[in-house]
């Protein structure tokens, strides 16, 4: 009996170095996958490539030239700008969320809400004051906003609020309106980088660069939550179904730990 034991926690441990090792290497692969893009964007604002500076300017002119064409449109999206898609109504609605989840007792979840959207805000602000790219000066501007440009905040925001909302709340929705539940918050943050850049406080590489940067840190926190659901022997879960689906019925989490 005892060399069976033994043997079962040889096994056991062999299981758990592979795990660890195909954890280690999903989490590179992640952190490429999810850096690279954000750190190519960087590369090409901080040496100034024609290409990109062309198309910056290109799509600010015409959004400008639209913007003060049409003063209802550029109303509207002002208002989805600064109300709808502020990134003080999303870190509100985060932080609501974080303490639902911490009444709920899904400890865990609370702290990876919290730390995404903390580390969201942090790291955006850090390569703002590093990069210092400054805004676009145009002629009869229809908006302005303080700070740096790159990258986009509301852009950035958007996304990792959006995530988190979208990846703690989608178990708790039918099945048949995920699919719409993901409509929305695509648009959302497709939305919000268009109108920053169509309000001319921002070229439409910022946008691009809070969008890639917000999706780093989300994949980075969220692959750092999937290791612990599988150190505590839960199954792993698809993109399509949130980070916890035992939240709509779960026992109280710290039974479990």
């Amino acid at each position: 009996m005892p060399v069976r034991t033994t043997a079962r926690r040889l096994r056991d441990s062999r299981r758990a170095d592979r795990r660890f090792g195909a954890r280690l290497l999903g989490a590179a692969a992640v952190a490429a996958v999810a850096a690279v893009p954000f750190a190519l964007v960087l590369v090409l604002v901080e040496g100034h490539w024609q290409p990109l500076r062309r198309l910056d300017a290109s799509a600010a002119m015409r959004l400008h030239r639209t913007a003060l064409e049409h003063p209802a449109w550029t109303d509207t999206l002002r208002i989805l700008s600064d109300w709808v898609w502020d990134p003080a109504v999303l870190r509100s609605l985060v932080a609501v969320l974080t303490l639902w989840l911490l009444w709920k007792r899904a400890w865990r979840l609370a702290c990876w809400s919290a730390v995404t959207a903390v580390a969201g805000a942090l790291t955006g602000m850090l390569v703002k004051s590093v990069v210092e790219r400054a805004r676009p000066s145009l002629e009869d501007p229809v908006a302005h906003a303080p700070g740096f440009s790159f990258p986009s905040g509301h852009a950035m925001t958007a996304t990792t609020s959006c995530a988190v909302l979208l990846l703690v709340l989608l178990p708790m929705v039918p099945r048949a309106w995920r699919p719409v539940c993901w409509g929305v918050a695509v648009l959302s943050v497709l939305g919000v980088g268009f109108t920053r850049v169509a309000l001319g406080v921002h070229w439409f590489s910022d946008v691009v660069g809070g969008w890639l940067l917000g999706a780093a840190v989300v994949a980075l926190t969220g692959w750092a939550f999937e290791a612990w659901r599988t150190d505590v022997g839960r199954r792993r879960t698809e993109l399509g179904e949130g980070l916890e689906p035992e939240l709509t019925g779960a026992e109280p989490e710290r039974q479990e730990a």
